[in-house]
């Protein structure tokens, strides 16, 4: 090499340290800089990375109440149903898209029809509405970790909770008053999201999984292993297994087995696009697919026997039936884990801690994972430094989660989380089943799969992409739609109208901006 190949190197690195993108471009070494800034270092990382993004809290405290209230050991049926018929050929069509192109979602949208562009930002963008929501969960976790070394919540969990965290009203008027301790909390996550999320994959992301979901494993572990010396531990878990086969009857039972597998493996939210699109070549990228699933419903399955026989204990102590105390979301994690660890005694300064930390490690890797779509679709079409666009989403999305923040926030969160769970998301999820099933040809996918991959597929995975896919998520669309129509108000439809309006409005500005070209 020359002294001025070398120099050129040289001053390239310096603009990749810099993030200037003027030098970069000026010296020609764009593509050096996004190499670094967006590519996993290798497979483990990514599955590290796609693992924490799956994992997050609602396999904590969602499926273990799925599972008893459907059926018990008798969901296990569609459950698994719904995993091979839906979760792991879209998983594997996801896998394929990122790793053909190894671009943004609305990009490769863009490819396919330049007018399917807005649907990918709309999809990013959906899902970072999510995290700023998501994240106050996270921020209530927090606080409950630096409670759990004192039992600050006192001898009434419900009442500490709805006095000094939510503070909850069930209307618009406390949006002015903010929680002090969850506006804390969540500042604090923010903050640290953006110190991990804004460097390289390398620097930020990857090292981050790749030290807490082992410990995230082993901590649950742990727990679990530590619920199953408890007294009354068998109670729980014949509640949990206990197969009503009549259930098998009843389409609420496999809808429930589809909802959970669509949120769990994250499916068609772009993240997984994403996370392959900065896969090195030579992955095995069916294989991993299969890894990913199996981690997460293990996952699921084992933190659910804990779950269920601490909540054994509970009825063993108390007296009090297991279909009493037996609850998903917030009240199980920050109401019923509190009364548990307040009978348990001494012990409790340990699990519970461990506990609260095991929960914000989840809530933590998927944060991560919900900021990566929008921003690798903003540094793409923009040539934008990642850096600069994490900050700029992490200052944004700090703004928007303000408002759940407040004696509102309770009760706008739950509006937004039905309204994108129940409507949005599952509508986005049909759209790309038909665009890449109908509009775009499967088959140009299968040697990028099937090229490193141990297990292949074929034309039995491109017709369940076009048609047993379709089918099921457009019914699982539909009761979404009646459950939000009956249970909406005037209120909530405001809020959700004014959310569809910005989930309308972001994408569109972002279609409309012209490209930054190299």
């Amino acid at each position: 090499m020359t002294t001025y190949h070398y120099l050129r190197v040289l001053l390239c690195i310096v603009a990749s340290y810099l993030s200037n993108p003027l030098l970069d471009k000026t010296l020609g070494c764009v593509i050096i800089t996004a190499k670094n800034e967006y590519q996993w270092k290798n497979s483990f990382s990514f599955l590290m990375a796609l693992i924490g993004a799956v994992i997050g809290l609602g396999n904590i405290w969602r499926f273990s109440y799925v599972l008893y209230s459907n059926g018990g050991g008798a969901f296990f049926i569609p459950y698994i149903i719904s995993i091979l018929i839906m979760g792991v050929p879209f998983l594997i069509l996801e896998y394929g898209l990122g790793a053909k192109f190894k671009d943004s979602l609305s990009n490769i949208l863009k490819t396919i029809n330049p007018r399917f562009e807005i649907i990918g930002w709309i999809i990013s963008f959906i899902i970072f509405l999510v995290l700023t929501y998501y994240i106050v969960l996270v921020g209530w976790d927090l606080i409950y970790f630096v409670l759990s070394f004192f039992k600050g919540w006192t001898s009434n969990p419900n009442n500490y909770f709805v006095n000094n965290i939510i503070i909850g009203t069930n209307d618009l008027s406390g949006m002015g008053t903010f929680v002090l301790p969850t506006l804390i909390s969540t500042t604090f996550i923010w903050i640290l999201t953006w110190l991990i999320s804004h460097k390289s994959l390398d620097e930020g992301v990857s090292k981050v999984v790749n030290l807490l979901m082992p410990l995230l494993f082993i901590m649950m572990a742990i727990i679990v292993i530590y619920s199953f010396t408890l007294d009354g531990m068998d109670i729980g878990i014949r509640e949990l297994l206990n197969p009503d086969w009549s259930y098998l009857g009843n389409i609420n039972m496999w809808l429930a087995a589809l909802g959970q597998t669509v949120f769990s493996l994250s499916i068609g939210q772009a993240i997984i696009v994403t996370y392959a699109s900065y896969l090195p070549e030579k992955t095995k990228l069916i294989d991993n697919v299969l890894l990913v699933v199996v981690a997460n419903s293990i996952f699921e399955i084992f933190t659910a026997l804990g779950v269920f026989s601490i909540l054994g204990f509970m009825v063993n102590e108390s007296g009090i039936s297991l279909n009493e105390i037996a609850t998903s979301g917030t009240g199980l994690l920050f109401v019923v884990f509190p009364k548990i660890f307040n009978i348990i005694g001494d012990t409790a300064y340990v699990i519970g801690p461990l506990f609260f930390l095991a929960v914000f490690f989840a809530g933590l890797t998927s944060l991560l994972a919900f900021l990566e779509p929008l921003s690798l679709g903003i540094s793409k079409k923009f040539l934008i430094p990642r850096k600069k666009a994490m900050t700029i989403l992490c200052i944004f999305g700090f703004l928007l989660s303000l408002m759940y923040m407040t004696y509102s926030g309770n009760y706008v969160l739950g509006v937004v989380d039905g309204f994108l769970n129940d409507f949005v998301i599952i509508l986005t999820v049909i759209i790309q089943t038909v665009i890449f099933a109908w509009l775009f040809d499967l088959e140009k996918l299968l040697p990028t799969l099937n090229k490193y991959s141990k297990i292949k597929v074929g034309r039995t995975w491109v017709n369940c992409i076009k048609y047993v896919l379709p089918i099921f998520l457009s019914i699982l669309w539909v009761f979404g739609i009646i459950h939000l129509i009956n249970t909406a108000h005037s209120s909530e439809i405001i809020i959700e109208v004014l959310f569809l309006l910005l989930i309308i409005i972001v994408p569109l500005i972002l279609t409309i901006l012209p490209s930054k070209k190299v």
